[in-house]
């Protein structure tokens, strides 16, 4: 699950709003984006993928039968528990780093931060055959100065998000496909990204709530005049990246 920013976060005012270059990767160097530098009415989808493999069949379904873009936050331990999901998520869709085994970066030492990161790229590589995209998003958002300069000097361009629709609650948790399009609509702004997650709640709540509201949110956004993106563009020439799975 997504956790709050952390008060180091905030106070070091290191979230990306906007402003920035696009297209460019370097350019966000020391930032944790929360959203994409544009003024197109169009958001990113992206899904963490840190715990099961339940919904990821009819997530991937829901994104090709619409055309959407979107990229996915894998973990190392995901990629290697569930090799043959991750192989389907990356034929169609970009990869991008979640860690190794999804601690929080803050109460790590930097050399446990870079091991994190590097065993994450070795697994994604041996599960689907290249390494994640330069892309990496904090396991539970919890982030500081120091682990957006660790990742950085890995090469990879912090993530955040602008809105979390809080699927990974589930169903017990109160979670309805409502609120959860209700969340993102509220949120709506030229580069939103959207934090959505694959994998069941737990044993006892075995819902996938995210991928149940898919076709409503999807729906909701082209309504309200939206296209989708896909990160990968944030280390070229193009933010907007593909336009749908099927032609990354």
């Amino acid at each position: 699950g997504a956790g709050a920013v952390g008060a180091g976060a905030v106070g070091a005012g290191i979230l990306g709003r906007g402003g920035v270059a696009r297209g460019d990767g370097r350019a966000f160097g020391g930032r944790d984006l929360t959203v994409v530098p544009t003024r197109e009415r169009e958001v990113a989808l992206t899904f963490d993928c840190g715990g099961g493999d339940q919904g990821v069949d009819e997530v991937l379904g829901v994104l090709g039968a619409w055309g959407v873009a979107a990229t996915f936050f894998m973990t190392g331990r995901f990629a290697s528990a569930h090799g043959d999901a991750a192989r389907r998520i990356a034929r169609a869709y970009p990869v991008g780093n979640h860690s190794m085994t999804h601690p929080a970066f803050p109460g790590l030492t930097r050399e446990q931060r870079v091991e994190e990161v590097r065993s994450a790229a070795a697994a994604v590589e041996r599960a689907v055959g290249r390494p994640p995209v330069r892309l990496f998003r904090f396991p539970f958002g919890e982030v500081n100065r120091e682990c957006v300069a660790d990742v950085n000097a890995e090469g990879y361009t912090c993530v955040r998000w602008t809105v979390d629709t809080l699927g990974w609650k589930g169903a017990g948790g109160g979670i309805t496909t409502e609120r959860v399009v209700g969340r993102v609509l509220d949120a709506l702004v030229p580069g939103a990204i959207v934090l959505m997650h694959v994998g069941r709640t737990s044993s006892a709540d075995p819902s996938t709530v995210d991928a149940a509201a898919l076709p409503e949110l999807i729906q909701a956004i082209s309504d309200r005049g939206y296209g989708f993106l896909s990160l990968d563009g944030l280390l070229g020439g193009r933010v907007e990246g593909a336009r749908s799975g099927s032609e990354q």
